[in-house]
């Protein structure tokens, strides 16, 4: 291990992002330990990475099974660097459709696994007064899309955990990064997904034709997820990393189309807003 070496412990790294971002970082020297949802692939990695990682079987949504893993994590690596909350997947419809079963499982996994998560390794880092957490969120945790919100909302709450918890821990030493990816030749829209048809004959101009795009899509976004890994090994480098970060030309166009609208609107509406004020002095 060279001395600029981290230890990172990554959910979800059977496919995508995970498993780009940990294959890199073994090739790189930096140590990993990795959660999966099957004992094989747990082992598979664990003799890939030999003395430099270990591979769990770890459920995020399961609290319990995830406060064991970090502290076995922390036993076969001595202590982390990098926490990477990528476990994930996209429940992709109406909001109208999707039944409340479905949202619930969406919420569990995308935003309670990574709560689970937090609360287990935090006071491992607050206790070493460093470390670096990266939440992969999602361009559609800053814009929302036709067909997509029942995602969009949860990835709009780790958005929204990632930056109050920056503001938590900054005093403390410890940097948080919200990665909002675009789309990207990963599972998300593939076999990862959960999607719901659209049967309401008003919702198929919008909904039905935009999910139809997303799976037309599947296997042929312009990102790469080794280059995302790339940047993300680079990114825990930076000695001042951003609370943000869009990855991909389509999730830079979109959070700047997101934020240049909203001030163009807040300013339309900026006199009525204020006027809501008892005037100053009363």
């Amino acid at each position: 291990m060279t001395t600029n070496s981290k230890n990172w412990f990554i959910t979800g790294v059977s496919t995508g992002f995970g498993a780009a971002l940990a294959d890199l970082l073994l090739e790189k020297g930096d140590k990993v330990a990795a959660t999966f949802r099957q004992q094989a692939q747990a082992d598979a990695f664990t003799q890939q990475a030999g003395a430099n990682g270990q591979g769990f079987v770890c459920e995020v949504t399961d609290e319990q099974q995830v406060k064991q893993t970090v502290q076995a994590a922390i036993k076969a690596l001595g202590h982390i660097d990098v926490v990477v909350n990528n476990a994930g997947y996209g429940s992709l419809g109406s909001i109208e459709e999707i039944d409340a079963a479905e949202v619930l499982r969406q919420f569990d996994v995308n935003v309670f696994g990574p709560l689970h998560v937090l609360r287990a390794v935090l006071p491992h880092l607050r206790e070493r007064k460093s470390g670096h957490v990266l939440n992969i969120t999602s361009i559609g945790g800053l814009k929302t899309f036709p067909g997509v919100g029942i995602y969009n909302a949860s990835k709009f709450a780790l958005e929204a955990i990632g930056e109050s918890l920056a503001q938590q821990v900054a005093p403390l030493g410890i940097k948080v990064t919200n990665i909002e990816p675009s789309g990207f030749r990963t599972e998300w829209a593939g076999a990862s997904a959960n999607f719901v048809d659209t049967s309401i004959e008003d919702y198929r101009a919008t909904v039905g034709e935009n999910l139809k795009g997303i799976q037309s899509n599947s296997g042929r976004q312009p990102g790469d997820p080794v280059r995302a890994a790339q940047t993300m090994y680079d990114l825990v480098r930076q000695e001042n990393p951003p609370l943000h970060l869009p990855l991909g030309k389509a999730a830079v166009k979109g959070a700047r189309e997101k934020f240049t609208g909203l001030l163009l609107e807040l300013e339309a509406v900026a006199e009525t807003g204020n006027a809501a004020d008892f005037p100053e002095g009363e």
